[in-house]
C-alpha cells in the first residue's frame, strides 16, 4: 500500500512464480551512447526503461541524435559518427544518472563546440574531478564546480591517448577514458587495480572497434568509423537481485527469473549467496552480443554470515545493501571490507543501508570502508525506515518488509522507479502471503 511517498510493505510466505526484469541499465545507457557515435542505425531491443535511462534518451536527442520508439522497449539510434555530436543551446541535465554523466564527459571531450552538464542535487555531490583529472591529461578541456558537476567542456580535435592506472576501480570512470580515446591520437590504456563491469569494452568490439583486453587493463586504438546493428539488451541483474535475496530468504519460495544478463563482471552476489549456503540454479545460458543471458532457479535456504574482501567488492557493488540484509538473517557473522566506493554513490550507501536497517532492529555497524552485521536466523519486527531518495536503499526497505514479522514503512519508496518502473507491482504479483 503506498500513501504518497510512503510504502507500505507487509509480510509475505514465500514467493512463488516466474518474472521478468527490465533491460540491463548499464547497457540501456551504453546502447545509445555508443549507438549515437556508429555509421547507420542501431537497433535496440529490450530496453530497460527507467529515470536515469530516460535522461540518456534525453541527452543523445539534445545532442542532435534522432532516436525513433517503435515500442516501450525497442529504439532505433540513428548514429551521427564519432565526431558528429552539436552541443545544445541549454544545459543537458543528467537527472540522477551518474553513469550518463561521466561516460558522456568522455564522448564529449572530443566533439566540436562547448557543453554543459549538470544533474540534480545528489548527482551533483558526487566527485567529478575523477574523471576530468585523467581527461585533462589526454588534452581535454573541462571545467568542474569544485570537482563536482556543473562542468563545462570544450571539445578538442587533439586529444592524446594515455595510460592511465586507476587510483580507485571505476568501470565509470574506465569507459569515460576508452570512449574519449576512440577519437584520441595514439593508444588509449586503462589499468584497473581490480576487474569491473566490461559492458563498454563488449559493446565497443561488437561495433568494430579496436579494442585489446589483458587481465588487468583495456586498451583502445582510434577509431575510423563504428557501426553496431543490434544491441539485445539482457534482464538487469541488479533488477533481479532483490527477488534472489528474498527468494533466498523465505522458507517455501520457488521462483524463477527470465533472461537475466549473467556477465561474470556482474554476478558476483551469486557467488557470495552460494558461499553462503543459498540454493540458486542457473539455466537456459546462451551468449548474445557479447553478453552472457540466462533464466534463474532460486529456491528458500538457511545462509550462514560470510566476508566479502576489497578484490570481490566491484562484482557485486550494487548489491552490498542487499548483502547486508540477507547477512541480517544469516547465522553469524558477516563483514564487507574495501567498499568505500558505496560512500559516493546516489547517498553515501554506508551510512543510508546502516541506518535504514537498524531502524529495524538489525545488528550492523558501520566502517570507513564498509559494515560488519551480527546474524540472527529469524525474522526481524520491522518498523520504519527512509531510503533516503536511493533506488537501491527502497529495493532493500521493501525486501526487508517481506522477510519481518510485522511490516516496514519505507520512505521515500517511488525512487526504486529510478532503476526498476514497477518493482512494487512485480514484487506483489510473486509474493505469497
Amino acid at each position: 500500500m503506498t500513501d504518497g511517498t510512503v510504502t507500505r510493505v507487509e509480510p509475505a510466505g514465500s514467493l512463488v512464480g516466474h518474472i521478468a526484469v527490465p533491460g540491463d541499465k548499464s547497457i540501456s545507457h551504453r546502447a545509445l551512447l555508443i549507438g549515437a557515435l556508429t555509421e547507420g542505425e542501431t537497433r535496440v531491443h529490450d530496453f530497460g526503461r527507467s529515470g536515469d535511462t530516460e535522461s540518456t534518451l534525453a541527452a543523445v536527442r539534445a545532442l542532435g541524435v534522432r532516436v525513433d520508439e517503435e515500442a516501450d522497449d525497442e529504439l532505433v539510434v540513428h548514429g551521427v559518427g564519432l565526431r558528429g555530436l552539436r552541443a545544445p543551446a541549454e544545459p543537458i541535465d543528467a537527472g540522477n544518472a551518474g553513469t550518463l554523466l561521466r561516460l558522456l564527459t568522455g564522448i564529449l571531450a572530443a566533439q566540436p563546440g562547448t557543453y554543459e552538464l549538470t544533474g540534480d542535487e545528489s548527482l551533483r555531490s558526487r566527485p567529478m574531478d575523477r574523471v576530468a583529472e585523467p581527461l585533462t591529461r589526454m588534452g581535454a578541456r573541462i571545467t568542474t564546480t569544485d570537482g563536482r558537476a556543473p562542468l563545462t567542456i570544450e571539445g578538442s580535435d587533439a586529444l592524446r591517448g594515455i595510460d592511465y592506472k586507476l587510483p580507485v576501480a571505476s568501470a565509470q570512470v574506465k569507459s569515460a577514458l576508452l570512449l574519449a580515446g576512440l577519437n584520441a591520437q595514439g593508444t588509449t590504456t586503462v589499468v584497473e587495480p581490480v576487474q569491473t563491469r566490461d559492458h563498454t569494452e563488449l559493446m565497443l568490439e561488437a561495433a568494430g572497434a579496436s579494442v585489446r583486453r589483458r587481465p588487468s587493463s583495456v586498451s583502445v586504438e582510434p577509431a575510423g568509423r563504428l557501426r553496431l546493428d543490434e544491441v539485445v539488451v539482457p534482464g538487469d541483474f541488479s533488477a533481479a537481485a532483490p527477488f534472489v535475496v528474498a527468494a533466498t530468504l523465505l522458507a517455501g519460495s520457488e521462483l524463477t527469473i527470465h533472461d537475466v544478463g549473467l556477465n561474470p563482471r556482474r554476478i558476483g552476489l551469486l557467488d557470495v549467496l552460494e558461499r553462503m549456503g543459498a540454493r540458486i540454479s542457473v539455466f537456459n545460458r546462451r551468449k548474445l552480443g557479447g553478453e552472457w543471458i540466462g533464466d534463474l532457479d532460486v529456491r528458500s535456504a538457511e545462509l550462514t554470515g560470510a566476508e566479502i574482501t576489497p578484490e570481490e567488492v566491484p562484482q557485486l557493488v550494487d548489491e552490498l545493501p542487499l548483502f547486508a540484509l540477507a547477512a541480517a538473517l544469516s547465522r553469524g557473522e558477516s563483514r564487507v571490507r574495501g567498499a568505500g566506493e558505496l560512500r559516493v554513490k546516489e547517498t553515501d550507501r554506508i551510512e543510508s543501508v546502516t541506518n535504514a536497517l537498524k531502524a529495524l532492529g538489525v545488528r550492523i555497524r558501520a566502517s570507513d570502508d564498509g559494515f560488519g552485521v551480527r546474524g540472527v536466523p529469524s525474522r526481524p519486527y520491522g518498523g520504519k525506515m527512509s531510503s533516503d531518495g536511493d533506488h537501491r536503499i527502497a529495493m532493500v526497505g521493501a525486501i526487508a518488509g517481506l522477510v519481518s514479522r510485522e511490516g516496514v514503512d519505507v520512505g521515500d519508496a517511488d525512487a526504486a522507479a529510478i532503476s526498476f518502473p514497477g518493482f512494487f507491482d512485480v514484487l506483489d504479483s510473486v509474493s505469497r502471503r
